[in-house]
């Protein structure tokens, strides 16, 4: 797994937005202007937002992911050297799908389904 990787995940979720707001070399998706993830300049793996603090831990606890620095407990750091593509691709869904159901209704009308 890779950061090319992860951008070309991202990018081909509706509506994603790519940005470095945090300087040079850090990838951030955002829907809406809300973060669902995002590869540190180290790019050592992906940080994703979790449904809530409780899948957080239970990643962590089941050794899936770490906890992301900088961000909130509901967020987890999928290592790229020892997670799964499908687990990642995942991950990146259902931080999407978080984000997106957090969305004002009208905001979540104009987007297109996700396939």
């Amino acid at each position: 797994m890779s950061r090319d990787l992860v951008n070309d995940i991202c990018r081909a979720l509706p509506g994603a937005d790519w940005s470095e707001p945090f300087g040079p070399g850090h990838d951030v998706w955002k829907l809406g202007g809300k973060i669902f993830a995002a590869t540190g300049a180290q790019g050592i793996g992906v940080s994703v937002k979790c449904p809530d603090v409780e899948t957080a831990e239970m990643l962590r606890d089941a050794g899936v992911a770490q906890k992301a620095p900088y961000f909130h407990k509901s967020w987890v750091l999928v290592p790229f050297a020892s997670a799964d593509p499908a687990e990642i691709t995942h991950r990146i869904h259902t931080a999407y799908d978080v984000i997106r159901e957090s969305l004002p209704k009208k905001a979540q009308a104009a987007l297109p389904p996700r396939g």
